[in-house]
């Protein structure tokens, strides 16, 4: 019996992978520092082996941005353990050299085992159940985007196309750009969330300098804050506005679009304290 592992597996998007495989009657190893059916600390290579055994596919993803090469070194591990096929959650500025993802990138790239790569845009649960959510329910949410447009990705959809890649054949070698199928606002974004809800959600444009202060104060370290911010900033400037035709091109499907995902999670009780 294949076992499919997914790293994060309690996360965002690893417990939509898991389950969606599930559902499809897949042998799947959820692994996480807790909750998961495994425990995996990515810092403790002790806790490697008994993760891997009998994986012959695995979902990779790096909780943190600030964890240094030790992603690369479980994918090697991975490798030598018999895992012959991965599918990594990255980023799309991953090719540079001085971004955190990317020397876990080139070891999923140039490893012995068949490879696709996932550059999702925005999540669309970063409203619901991610680092917005608290600024969605509290009423307010201030960033420095100002009125550029992006065109968020729904989870379920990255899902989709992991569980696709995991499984099928097909996608070995490529590069999946995902995100939904229009480019809106943050204040666009706000306002349809308010009317789903019937509440008053304020978008605020925040200052970069005042975004990367905020994150600072909240312990966040200056070398992720400055690159968050700047990602912000780059939606602000108009470099995050185009839509690419991946999730059909993976899935024969259209990408959700941010109204449907909005409606979703609004009736299962997101955006509210």
């Amino acid at each position: 019996m294949q076992t499919i592992l997914i790293l994060g597996g309690t996360g965002t998007t690893g417990r939509r992978i898991a389950r969606q495989l599930r559902s499809t009657q897949h042998t799947v190893r959820t692994a996480a520092r807790r909750g998961a059916d495994v425990r995996l600390d990515l810092d403790d290579p002790t806790t490697w082996e008994p993760v891997l055994a009998g994986v012959t596919a695995a979902y990779l993803m790096e909780p943190t941005l600030q964890a240094g090469p030790r992603l690369a070194d479980f994918t090697k591990a991975a490798v030598a353990a018999g895992v012959r096929r991965f599918v990594m959650l990255s980023a799309a500025r991953a090719e540079e050299e001085s971004h955190p993802l990317h020397a876990a990138e080139q070891a999923v790239r140039t490893s012995d085992a068949e490879w696709t790569i996932l550059h999702p845009n925005w999540f669309a649960q970063n409203f619901s159940e991610g680092p917005w959510a608290r600024a969605i329910a509290d009423g307010t949410l201030a960033l420095p985007t100002g009125d550029g447009r992006t065109p968020f990705v729904d989870a379920e959809d990255i899902a989709a196309v992991a569980a696709a890649a995991l499984t099928t054949e097909g996608h070995h070698g490529v590069v999946y750009a995902l995100t939904g199928p229009a480019a809106i606002s943050f204040g666009e974004a706000t306002e349809l969330i308010g009317r789903a809800t019937g509440r008053r959600i304020e978008y605020v444009d925040l200052s970069p300098e005042d975004y990367t202060q905020r994150q600072r104060e909240n312990g966040v370290p200056a070398p992720a804050a400055h690159l968050l911010t700047s990602i912000l900033v780059s939606i602000r400037d108009g470099w995050a506005e185009s839509c690419s035709d991946d999730i059909p091109r993976a899935l024969g499907r259209p990408a959700t679009s941010f109204e449907t995902y909005v409606a979703r999670a609004a009736g299962e009780g997101h955006f509210r304290h």
